[in-house]
């Protein structure tokens, strides 16, 4: 190679150039709400607030019964009652009062007799068989159905003077007794009665 041939001059060097300045970075602003987020935050509030108000009250929540959909099998939520410690009282049943029955005395019946028999001797007198015939004055649903009423009764007009005796009431309308044979001094003698006592058991 021929060292002789002039070669072309260097090219200067290329000014270090500095960097190109830019502006300095803005700080991020935040997008604002759009109207439709403000909205679903409004629904879900709303949602919560009620849900807590079911928690709160104890309300329970059923669906309507009417126009059913596929999906009315699903079980219906009840809410939990607002205090722990609350139980549902049971209804009290009331024992049925004790039945109460009137109280007896002689007052409470009326009796008269039936003659039964009589058979007269002239002026010699008559004998006469008679048997009570008792009437309660009051209802006979008064009358205690578990009770012995043991009714004395006194006859009068036997020659012999008076003649005393018992007839028991039970059952409220069951009348026992014994016929009472009285002798008159005459036939034309009246009979009376009357209830001397009244005792039950």
């Amino acid at each position: 190679m021929d060292e002789n041939i002039p070669q072309p001059p260097a090219a200067p060097p290329s000014p270090v150039l500095p960097p190109p300045a830019f502006p300095p970075p803005s700080p991020i602003e935040a997008p604002a709400p759009s109207n439709k987020r403000r909205a679903n935050a409004v629904i879900i509030g709303s949602a919560a607030a009620v849900i807590a108000a079911i928690v709160t009250t104890g309300i329970v929540v059923v669906g309507a019964t009417t126009g059913s959909t596929p999906n009315d099998d699903k079980p219906s939520t009840t809410a939990a009652p607002s205090s722990a410690g609350e139980e549902l009282a049971a209804p009290f049943a009331e024992p049925d009062p004790e039945p109460t029955y009137a109280q007896v005395d002689a007052d409470s019946f009326s009796i008269d007799l039936r003659t039964t028999e009589r058979q007269c001797f002239g002026s010699a007198g008559c004998n006469v068989t008679v048997e009570p015939d008792l009437t309660y004055l009051g209802s006979s649903g008064d009358l205690d159905p578990d009770a012995v009423y043991e009714i004395t009764y006194e006859i009068h007009g036997d020659e012999s003077g008076p003649v005393i005796q018992t007839a028991e009431l039970t059952n409220q309308t069951s009348l026992s007794y014994r016929p009472s044979l009285i002798s008159t001094a005459s036939a034309s003698t009246e009979l009376s009665v009357e209830i001397t006592d009244i005792t039950s058991a």
